[in-house]
């Protein structure tokens, strides 16, 4: 090869290396604003709260919503039916707090620390299992077709049960254990599936009830899709679009796709305790109940 051409190809190199800086440069003016500083995408509340209800019976901890649009409400200590409308249908005294709620067909499952209570639909209590392994810290109650699936956060273990009380199958006693910094262990039972709150990793796996894990999604930080802080997510529902999730540290209510994949925030601009996550409800993702226990003070949430 000559001079000449040597020297036409090194031109012809420095000039698409000019390009690239060039182009790059000017990509990068265009995400930068009036300041100078790059441009962030900036994520609105698509959900507002279109109506609170006020709490006295008890400290509100708990809220589960049903097919027939009845919500149920739990706390310290006490359970209450409420119509759609929010009205009173019943309200029942209980000798511990209500930790968790889930209502499946005709019966009101409701956790307190260290037992299982099995209500009817009128308020009639049915049944009670447990109490349970020493230390247990029950967070977290779903219930299924044929099974019910209950969280202990002291033990780090999530129970199956069989729809008459029998033990099923224990996940997080082996080598899967779960690390549960504090009493934040929320978990669903959906379509044959179990979704497990992992919050020391900031992640929701799934699960097959047999105890074989199959999936999770999530990782740490303050982006919208991720989990801030500790514990979290802290509570989450499962819905048709996803799943509803709520958090503490920055407290925000967000809805994921199936993957984990970020749609659209309920509530990120609010005046919530930011230690104090939500515990969140919904039967058809159009209706979004969140519990309140720093003010006892049902929220419920309708699309903007």
């Amino acid at each position: 090869m000559n001079k000449q051409a040597t020297a036409l190809i090194a031109l012809v190199i420095i000039l698409a290396f000019m390009a690239y800086i060039i182009t790059n440069a000017t990509k990068n003016e265009e995400d930068k604003n009036e300041t100078g500083q790059a441009e962030r995408t900036v994520y609105s509340d698509n959900w507002s709260v279109s109506s609170t209800l006020p709490v006295s019976d008890g400290k509100l901890l708990s809220v589960a919503s049903s097919d027939d649009g009845n919500v149920i409400i739990g706390g310290d200590a006490f359970i209450k039916s409420l119509r759609p409308d929010l009205s009173e249908e019943w309200t029942l005294q209980t000798e511990m707090k209500i930790t968790s709620l889930s209502v499946y067909n005709d019966t009101i499952f409701a956790s307190t620390p260290e037992t299982i209570l099995l209500y009817s639909r009128t308020g009639n209590l049915i049944n009670e299992w447990g109490p349970y392994e020493t230390g247990a810290m029950i967070t977290s109650v779903s219930a299924s077709k044929k099974l019910v699936a209950f969280a202990d956060a002291g033990n780090k273990i999530v129970y199956v049960l069989r729809k008459n009380g029998e033990l099923y199958s224990m996940i997080g006693h082996s080598e899967s254990k779960f690390i549960i910094p504090s009493p934040y262990f929320d978990i669903a039972l959906y379509n044959d599936q179990l979704f497990i709150a992992h919050t020391g990793n900031r992640r929701i796996e799934t699960w097959t009830v047999d105890g074989r894990k199959l999936s999770e999604f999530g990782e740490p930080g303050t982006a919208p899709g991720a989990f801030c802080g500790c514990c979290n997510p802290s509570h989450f529902a499962v819905v048709p679009q996803g799943f509803i999730t709520a958090e503490k540290g920055i407290n925000r209510i967000k809805i994921l796709g199936h993957e984990g994949n970020f749609l659209e925030f309920v509530s990120s601009s609010n005046n919530f305790t930011p230690s104090v996550p939500l515990d969140v409800a919904s039967a058809d993702g159009k209706t979004i109940y969140a519990a309140n226990s720093m003010n006892s003070t049902l929220y419920i949430f309708t699309r903007n």
